[in-house]
């Protein structure tokens, strides 16, 4: 903060007074801000029926004398949801002011150095305004000490309360009592501010009778003699600071926007696009849980499944395609036959270029051994690779089963292997009742499960089925069979010559 003398303002005399005052009007929402600004102004320069969203500026003539009011945006109140819900049941003027008060920082939002920057050099006063007709508590005190805190050091020194709505004092109440009975935090910033304070009641006609705006003036002049006539000037670092803070809010929202459209770009199509492929032993539900998911019977369960089968449908907003396939054996890989586990993976290759989650159907109803544990993660590894575990998630079915029982208290119950397994994937799994497909409101929540996993391998699809596919056929160098198809190719042309 830079105090300079009104000097310049009224030339060589010092004895005269200067031909123009200064005022920045500061405050809370509905606080009666504008309105006071077009009482002093004696008119409504300002439209008092909306929320200010910037500072604007208005000029009168008071005795001779140019005075510029600048009207400022609210300040911003910190949430506290306790002290909100009190001000709620207090009245509903603080109830009304929740949803404007407590925006979070924007780009177009402004501080009150702008305000200050509009009466250059400087305001010679700060005006405080502070209802009557609202509970003054810490959190306002907070915010009233923020917004001059932005300013600069020096502030309280040309600080004054306005008081406004006095007409809502109980008959016989002075507002010198209202600041006694309010509360520490009131008392607290009339203290700060040099005990300087004026009531406005908005509401009152001009009349010759209204002496409450030529007091306020005589109030000003009384506190710039206090200061020996110097003004408030905002010190250039601070709006050096706002500037700064304001390009980082810009480069912030540009490398939010950026982000969401990499997200729309990323590999096999946006988040929305689910691709999951069912995994798991013979008979434990894949087909039915497919089911459920996508809320229509598009696989046939009850009967084992051979081939592997694809469909898509629209669920919860998302386009979701499921890859139904073959079951795995019970207790080891090599008892599983080629022909199935090469079927996971063409299934796995159903959803180019990659599924996003592998689902591992394991029923609630069966025991997980350490045997069978091996076994499962023995299938995923040696068809899909290492790095699948990422992409896995243990999804159990016959949840109706569970009744009222927490599935976390039946992992618990399930014993180390299970425990260890879920591990192995993360600690990523649902429950479903597979027996209502369509009508289970988990489904919803598995799809965001699914997406949390998205987001946690950095938006991309599982990549590393089709290089592991590989790994599982024998090529064949077909060299020798050309040279003899060209051996063969050469005698026909001979004999045809010869005929």
């Amino acid at each position: 903060m830079a105090a300079v003398s009104s000097a310049s303002d009224s030339g060589e005399h010092r004895c005269r007074h200067p031909p123009e005052r200064r005022l920045l009007i500061l405050g809370g929402p509905q606080s009666g801000k504008t309105s006071s600004a077009n009482t002093i102004l004696g008119n409504e320069f300002f439209d008092a029926g909306t929320e200010t969203t910037h500072s604007n500026v208005g000029q009168t003539e008071i005795y001779g004398r140019r005075v510029t009011v600048v009207d400022t945006p609210t300040w911003a109140i910190p949430a506290d949801p306790d002290e909100d819900d009190e001000e709620a049941e207090t009245d509903n003027a603080g109830a009304e002011s929740n949803s404007p008060a407590r925006p979070p920082p924007s780009l177009d939002s402004e501080g009150p150095c702008m305000g200050a920057i509009l009466c250059p050099p400087g305001p010679h006063a700060i005006l405080l305004v502070v209802s009557i007709t609202k509970p003054f508590t810490d959190k306002e005190r907070r915010a009233a000490e923020e917004q001059l805190t932005a300013l600069g050091g020096g502030t309280w020194r040309y600080c004054m309360v306005l008081f406004t709505g006095v007409d809502k004092l109980t008959k016989g109440v002075f507002i010198e009592e209202h600041i006694a009975n309010t509360g520490e935090a009131l008392q607290w910033l009339v203290e700060r501010c040099g005990s300087r304070y004026h009531a406005f009641d908005n509401t009152r006609k001009e009349t010759e009778e209204n002496t409450q705006v030529p007091e306020l003036m005589e109030k000003v002049e009384e506190m710039i003699t206090d200061n020996q006539g110097w003004y408030f000037e905002v010190n250039e670092l601070i709006l050096l600071e706002e500037e700064q803070a304001r390009r980082a809010l810009e480069e912030e929202r540009m490398r939010m926007e950026e982000h969401a459209r990499q997200r729309e770009q990323m590999i096999g199509g946006p988040p929305r696009e689910l691709r999951l492929l069912l995994l798991g032993w013979k008979g434990v539900g894949k087909s039915s849980v497919g089911n459920s998911i996508l809320g229509r019977r598009f696989f046939e369960s009850g009967q084992e499944t051979e081939l592997c089968l694809r469909r898509q449908a629209l669920v919860c907003g998302r386009r979701v395609t499921i890859v139904d396939t073959p079951g795995w054996d019970w207790f080891s890989v090599r008892r599983t036959p080629k022909r199935i586990r090469q079927e996971s993976q063409r299934g796995a290759a159903l959803l180019r270029p990659g599924p996003h989650t592998l689902l591992l159907v394991l029923p609630v109803v069966s025991s997980l051994t350490a045997r069978k544990r091996r076994t499962l993660l023995a299938h995923i590894e040696a068809l899909f690779g290492d790095s699948a575990c990422l992409h896995t998630m243990v999804l159990f079915s016959c949840g109706d089963w569970l009744g009222r029982t927490p599935i976390e208290e039946h992992i618990l119950r399930g014993g180390r292997e299970l425990q260890r397994l879920l591990e192995y994937c993360g600690n990523y799994y649902h429950v479903l009742d597979s027996k209502t497909p369509g009508k289970d409101r988990s489904v919803s929540l598995l799809l965001d499960r699914i997406e949390e996993m998205i987001r946690e391998n950095g938006d991309r699809a599982f990549l590393p089925i089709q290089d592991e596919w590989r790994k599982s056929f024998t090529f064949i160098d077909i060299t020798p069979i050309k040279k003899h198809l060209l051996q063969l190719k050469g005698v026909a042309e001979d004999l045809f010559l010869l005929s």
